[in-house]
């Protein structure tokens, strides 16, 4: 989740109409590329590819008129070199597409809604696998929901609340639903419930070798218990059966307050009392806030905004919100909304800034244990020195994430590769301006110093990252954890070629 306001720009870097590979302009990962070289043009590729898929697929280069919609990201600091899009129009597609292009030893990477943050993607040149034709949301019973692979979060939504249920997602209404899942994937309801990948029953997946497999805890179990946090390594998901549920009260309570920044001791002290080192209700799915500059309160000052949302009554949420009721605040705001509507109240939704693409998002991310108010009040004067030193850096912000961890916790470690189930509070500084090249060696280094205050704050703790936020550029024993040396063995089994080696990837030795 970022909490940004910004102007698109489209950033592809479009190269020649030829894919060439072993070319001085592709970086050849890991051994990729000791599969035979060869160049063919992107009208060959549609007339050899094409005629093998179903009718409602498409390929296209950057001529047409489709093309930025399906290759323009969210990160405008990432520049996969993309040269054709494929956009499968059935499941059974996308091992076609992925056959064809291990024939013609053309690299591939598959894509929904573009909103990743690592800059690992800037090593991609080749074809793009668009899945957002995908879209079928089936419901089975009242227990399981099959969702394809382009579905994102608020359609989901959506569908299932108006069908009386609801399942696992992250928490920002744009976002492809599968992709944060393999990754783990936090979300509102992982109080109850766990984290998006708990929830998988069996994900439909074409290996790297073009096999569409039916990966489950009784087929392809390995697989599953990998693909289940570290799932971007090892196949394209085209569809996951995951858990239902029942979709509980019919409004969620929400507020949200401001505070100066002479209030920060004093709230972060506060919250650390009311999670209980992470063990706070579940029924309050989630608080969480930002350092942020808003020009209507002070144009030098940042304050402190922070939510919470609670499923149920403003009565029953009462009782946990009375202390930060006595903090004195610039300004507060509640209501009570159907879940599919908190995200539109908690500066989450479709419309925010959060699902604005095309800036720079020069970020650093941590996880931690607990708030500690000396390292918050490190961070924000490092935050209102820098906003007000340029103003390109206006829109940026400091965002800190506390998910309920009840249901997250009730899982059991060992049932996948997701490592960090100890650590509860997501953190990021999100230093956000318009692409410029001149500011970004900068803005790295603001945004490395806030993790390092981060994590200097915490104690001795291992240095953890949620690899959904890793800018690409940490240790993979970071982001990784415990699960490393085994997903090496696993990635050696599975995808010995690299073929999936473009969001943070593991390598083999």
């Amino acid at each position: 989740m970022f909490l940004p306001n910004f102007t698109s720009s489209v950033l592809i870097a479009l190269l020649s109409s030829s894919l060439v590979l072993g070319s001085p302009a592709l970086k050849c990962l890991y051994g990729a590329c000791s599969i035979t070289s060869r160049s063919l043009p992107s009208s060959q590729i549609a007339s050899q590819l094409g005629p093998q898929l179903s009718s409602t697929s498409s390929i296209f280069g950057p001529d047409d008129a489709r093309w930025t919609n399906s290759t323009l990201r969210f990160q405008g600091l990432s520049h996969p070199r993309i040269q054709l899009v494929v956009q499968p129009g059935q499941e059974s597609d996308v091992a076609t597409i992925v056959q064809y292009a291990n024939s013609k030893s053309l690299p591939f990477m598959a894509t929904n809604r573009r909103h990743s943050l690592t800059l690992t993607v800037n090593d991609f040149n080749g074809i793009e696998i668009d899945l957002s034709l995908l879209r079928n949301i089936s419901i089975h019973g009242t227990s399981s929901v099959t969702l394809q692979g382009g579905v994102y979060s608020q359609e989901a939504w959506d569908e299932l609340w108006d069908a009386g249920y609801v399942t696992t997602s992250g928490s920002a209404a744009c976002v492809g639903l599968l992709g944060p899942g393999l990754g783990g994937g936090h979300g509102r309801w992982q109080g109850y419930y766990g984290l998006v990948s708990d929830n998988f029953i069996q994900l439909n997946t074409v290996l790297a070798n073009g096999t569409a497999v039916a990966v489950s805890d009784q087929s392809y179990p390995d697989l599953f218990w990998a693909m289940k946090g570290a799932g971007h390594n090892f196949g394209i998901v085209t569809s996951a059966e995951m858990k239902l549920y029942d979709r509980g009260p019919d409004t969620w309570y929400y507020k949200i307050y401001i505070w100066n920044q002479t209030n920060i001791e004093t709230v972060f002290e506060q919250l650390n009392a009311f999670r209980k080192n992470g063990t706070q209700p579940k029924e309050m799915a989630v608080n969480y806030g930002a350092f942020t500059l808003v020009p209507e309160i002070s144009a030098t000052e940042p304050i402190l905004w922070w939510s919470f949302a609670y499923v149920g009554s403003k009565e029953d949420a009462q009782q946990y919100l009375t202390p930060f009721d006595e903090i004195e605040a610039l300004s507060v705001e509640d209501g009570n909304v159907p879940y599919p509507q908190i995200a539109d109240v908690t500066m989450t939704g479709a419309s925010s800034g959060l699902c604005v693409p095309g800036a720079s998002h020069n970020h650093a991310t941590s996880y931690l244990k607990t708030w500690n108010a000396t390292a918050q009040r490190q961070i924000y004067n490092l935050f209102a020195e820098k906003v007000v030193e340029n103003a390109q850096w206006a829109n940026s912000s400091v965002v800190m994430e506390d998910y309920s961890h009840e249901g997250v916790s009730a899982v059991d470690p060992a049932s996948s590769s997701y490592p960090w189930r100890q650590f509860t509070l997501l953190s990021y500084v999100n230093v956000d301006y318009d692409v410029n090249p001149s500011l970004d060696s900068a803005a790295h280094a603001w945004a490395e110093k806030s993790k390092d205050l981060w994590n200097a704050g915490q104690l001795n703790e291992v240095v953890a990252t949620y690899v959904n936020y890793a800018r690409g550029q940490e240790s993979q024993q970071s982001m990784y954890g415990a699960s490393l040396g085994r997903l090496r063995t696993l990635k050696a089994k599975y995808d010995p070629h690299n073929r999936f080696g473009y969001y943070n990837p593991i390598t083999v030795s």
